[in-house]
């Protein structure tokens, strides 16, 4: 799994949808682990805090949906560009002025443009449907070389998502197996000796912001065509949090923590929302446990235990 964490990553999920009680799960999982893995490229790998990363995963939501729903573009693929492609346009305007700051500050700012989204996607009602969420996604078939392929059953759906995330993952791992990678670890451990070593230190931050943002935006995208519609709670603080719980749970730093958190806060939930409706109680409880005695998290804990572990530098 070290030596080849993507084929390692499509062997496990191509059976996964079997594991779970049921293969609607399975797709949220496969997309929340994407969101988490696109915030942890930008925390996990470059260092920097964002508390606003439903902006990009929202972004990415309503520019599918739109597309679909508004423009009514007849390709599936068009209307999955869409969503990143907005993602990554919101990436670089709120990086721009996000990355003049640093620490808490950055962190606050980031929140501070994810909210602001939030309430003018709430106020934009004939855009986005206000409160009520945007409605009426089409269910397109996928086209791939003439054949249609209906996506409306939850198994095809989770292949068709289950390729793409697989696609997203490779790409990740490109980056940051690349000398961009190892700049980005390099900042993250100090940035003030990358500059003195001369690299433009806000250039490869922003670059990871868009970056970043282009895998939640595409995680977005792929949740609004499972559930045909966006609620304008894609957009809210509570789904940063949830992203940031997800990895700190499943371990940041690492490249499969992300869906390990994911996996563990979705189906823990999932779970246990069948006994109570404090669930959520129930999740803090065990975060709360994790930070205090287990910092870094399931994955990275299990690794770092594993012959050969190490804590420092990338993991798989």
């Amino acid at each position: 799994m070290g030596r080849h964490p993507v084929a390692a990553f499509g062997m496990f999920f191509a059976v996964f949808p079997f594991l779970m009680p049921y293969k609607s799960l399975a797709s949220q999982v496969l997309i929340f682990g994407l969101f988490a893995l696109g915030f942890n490229l930008l925390y996990g790998y470059t260092g920097l805090l964002s508390f606003g990363h439903a902006a990009y995963y929202g972004l990415g939501a309503y520019g599918t949906g739109i597309a679909l729903a508004k423009l009514k573009l007849g390709s599936l693929w068009l209307g999955i560009a869409a969503g990143p492609l907005l993602a990554v346009l919101g990436g670089i305007a709120i990086g721009f002025f996000c990355l003049r700051r640093r620490g808490i500050y950055f962190a606050m700012l980031t929140l501070a443009f994810a909210q602001l989204l939030y309430f003018v996607a709430f106020h934009l009602s004939d855009v986005t449907g206000g409160d009520d969420g945007l409605r009426g996604i089409p269910q397109l078939p996928l086209n791939l070389f003439g054949w249609k392929i209906d996506l409306e059953g939850s198994l095809a759906f989770y292949y068709f998502t289950f390729v793409l995330v697989w696609l997203a993952v490779a790409g990740l791992k490109r980056i940051l197996d690349s000398p961009f990678g190892t700049v980005l670890q390099a900042i993250r451990e100090n940035g003030d000796r990358a500059a003195a070593c001369g690299y433009d230190v806000r250039r490869v931050k922003h670059l990871s912001f868009v970056f970043s943002a282009f895998f939640a935006g595409l995680a977005g995208g792929l949740d609004a065509l499972r559930l045909a519609v966006v609620p304008v709670e894609s957009l809210y603080w509570v789904t940063s949090g949830q992203v940031v719980i997800m990895t700190l749970l499943g371990g940041a730093g690492t490249f499969f923590g992300p869906f390990v958190g994911a996996g563990t806060y979705l189906v823990l939930g999932d779970r246990l929302a069948v006994f109570t409706e404090r669930w959520p109680l129930v999740i803090g409880l065990i975060f709360m446990a994790f930070v205090l005695f287990l910092p870094k998290g399931i994955w990275g804990t299990l690794i770092d235990r594993l012959p050969g572990g190490t804590s420092a530098g990338a993991k798989p």
